[in-house]
């Protein structure tokens, strides 16, 4: 599983159908929140996506983008989590974070692990790697890829019985890579029996950011682009002095990485339930898939060999 719930999808301030920023990213047992907007715990409850929260991944420390971790780390400290929580962000995620998290409050029943870093750090998890890459904003800021480790090939077990190997762990052995000796002393390969490895899923959320390079290298290829979507066309010098995207930039951008599917957020209160210009804008630049995001709205990502079977918004 790979699952999008976007939580929070307005640019600086909430509107009645918008909270601020916050994604929960589900990847088989690991739930993973980029950004952490102020209301965030509350769309967590509403939306169903569960506390069991393993890391928070920050682009950057605007209010709009962290304030709600505070909240959210108390109440889990409340329902008695004993868990660690690490959390990522670009500097000045240690200063800051320390003194919100810290400073002249009861401690918290769990350690918060606050990891700060740069265009190009990965972090490990289970079965993928969450990697930074340069963003353009007005203070220091990443974006966040997940990059997926690839699969095994998938094996056929009706050429390894042609070849004479019998059932049972010789099986195995292939699968793992491992060439097998027979009882007659032939030598299976697993090349003979099992496909090439097969690449996992790739998925790139800016944050907010100017269309850049950083983003295109990040994202290309990728079978999800969730970009930074503040203006439309009217706005381009506004996005241009507060160093946001508009429209049709984050849909050239995608273009340019060449991905699989393209989803806008953080869209301006001017934009709240008015979206059909962003749209037509950007699908002068994009003709793939394409979505505005809303609150609530979910995405699953397919594996690659599922790609004929598109991932739904909710």
């Amino acid at each position: 599983m790979l699952r999008l719930t976007f939580l929070g999808t307005s640019a600086a301030q909430p509107t009645i159908h918008r909270n601020l920023s916050g994604l929960a990213v589900r990847r088989d047992r690991e739930l993973f929140l980029v950004d952490c907007g102020e209301g965030t715990q509350r769309q967590m409850i509403r939306f169903g996506t569960g506390f069991d929260v393993d890391a928070i991944f920050f682009t950057h420390f605007h209010a709009d983008h962290y304030l709600g971790a505070i909240g959210f780390l108390r109440t889990l400290s409340m329902q008695g989590r004993t868990t660690p929580m690490d959390v990522y962000g670009p500097r000045p995620a240690k200063r800051l974070l320390d003194v919100m998290l810290f400073t002249g409050t009861e401690r918290l029943a769990f350690d918060v692990r606050i990891h700060e870093v740069a265009p190009g750090t990965e972090v490990r998890r289970d079965g993928c790697v969450m990697r930074a890459f340069a963003t353009e904003h007005r203070i220091p800021s990443v974006g966040w890829a997940l990059v997926e480790d690839e699969r095994p090939g998938r094996f056929h077990p009706e050429k390894a019985a042609a070849l004479g190997v019998p059932m049972g762990p010789l099986y195995g052995a292939l699968q793992r890579g491992e060439a097998v000796t027979l009882a007659d002393g032939r030598v299976v390969r697993p090349e003979e029996v099992v496909e090439p490895r097969r690449r996992g899923r790739t998925m790139a959320v800016t944050g907010d950011t100017r269309p850049c390079a950083g983003t295109i290298a990040a994202a290309r290829g990728a079978d999800l682009l969730v970009h930074d979507c503040t203006f439309g066309d009217p706005e381009q010098a506004r996005a241009e002095e507060t160093m946001h995207s508009t429209a049709r930039e984050a849909a050239r951008v995608a273009r340019e990485a060449g991905v699989r599917e393209l989803v806008l957020t953080h869209l301006s209160t001017r934009y709240d339930r008015e979206w059909q210009p962003l749209v037509d804008e950007a699908r002068a630049e994009w003709p793939g898939p394409l979505s505005v995001a809303s609150d609530g709205m979910t995405i699953e990502v397919p594996l690659p060999h599922d790609l004929a079977r598109a991932p739904s918004p909710g």
